[in-house]
């Protein structure tokens, strides 16, 4: 995409401070941000702006082996009491309100895992009980990464049904990265 997926331009500001200010706007109490690649440019973009004492920075210096070593990064640095573990990659952008909505069904079920579902396919951001912290340490790269853990308790899943494709976004390209932004909501104008 010419620019680490963090940092490009996501309405006017890097994608990482968008995904954190919606995460915090929908209510999580900390964010644990994981850093790769160019990780000094995106941790000062991280401490940067308004909220960001909620917002923890956790370097990765194994990201190029495989996403679950980002994944398991931020989770041992959660507290072990943890109640409710949310997990959305930078590149899968949500809203505040679909976040929210996510996180309210989850607790409202008081279900296992919760994943947002449009036609009939799962999406994200999915939050996990923290009962579930020492499954989701323990996944790898090739046991699938987090889906192992969701394959495990399907019995035990909220499938929260939201009428729009935004619970699906995924920029792994630069056209798909085009798509999204003419289907996301301006986060400057009506998110929240």
């Amino acid at each position: 995409m010419g620019t680490p997926k963090p940092l490009i331009d996501w309405f006017g500001a890097p994608l990482i401070q968008r995904q954190v200010e919606a995460l915090l706007g929908a209510g999580v109490d900390e964010v644990f941000a994981v850093t790769g690649n160019e990780a000094e440019e995106v941790e000062a973009v991280l401490s940067g702006f308004v909220g960001a004492e909620h917002v923890h920075g956790i370097r990765n210096t194994a990201f190029l082996t495989g996403k679950t070593t980002s994944v398991k990064a931020g989770l041992n640095a959660l507290p072990s009491d943890v109640d409710a573990i949310l997990v959305l990659a930078v590149d899968q952008p949500r809203p505040s309100w679909l976040i929210r909505e996510v996180l309210e069904s989850h607790k409202s079920t008081g279900a296992l895992i919760s994943s947002p579902v449009y036609e009939g396919h799962g999406g994200h951001p999915l939050v996990f009980d923290g009962s579930l912290l020492g499954e989701l340490k323990a996944i790898t790269e090739e046991g699938q990464g987090v889906r192992e853990v969701v394959q495990a308790h399907t019995d035990s899943m909220n499938r929260h049904f939201i009428d729009t494709p935004l619970v699906q976004l995924d920029m792994n390209t630069q056209e798909e990265a085009t798509a999204a932004r003419k289907l996301f909501p301006d986060p400057r104008v009506i998110d929240g």
